[in-house]
């Protein structure tokens, strides 16, 4: 299979770090997705076997993105340290950031 990510810059300028770099990010996406149709989809059946089975599906692409993501923070310093003092703070939404 042969998925054409979104390029910005000739393929063969970019390093493999960077390509890598990207291929985690693009499945952060899609994991993302994942998890929005599966949620969408358990919102809507009236039949509980299968909401179980969505909410479950959606559950595991929750593990894949946060180990997507975990990936990413080992591999991207300035990542690393935004998550670092947003995740987990006790701070009010509004006072994170810039």
């Amino acid at each position: 299979m042969n998925v054409i990510m979104p390029r910005y810059e000739a393929d063969e300028n970019i390093s493999e770090k960077v390509k890598d770099l990207s291929r985690a990010r693009q499945s952060l996406i899609e994991e993302i997705e994942a998890i929005m149709f599966y949620d969408e989809r358990a919102d809507v059946t009236r039949d509980r076997e299968l909401k179980y089975i969505m909410m479950h599906n959606r559950d595991d692409e929750k593990e894949h993105f946060s180990l997507i993501l975990e990936y990413l923070r080992r591999k991207d310093p300035e990542l690393d340290k935004e998550l670092r003092e947003n995740l987990f703070s006790k701070k009010k939404i509004e006072k994170l950031g810039d």
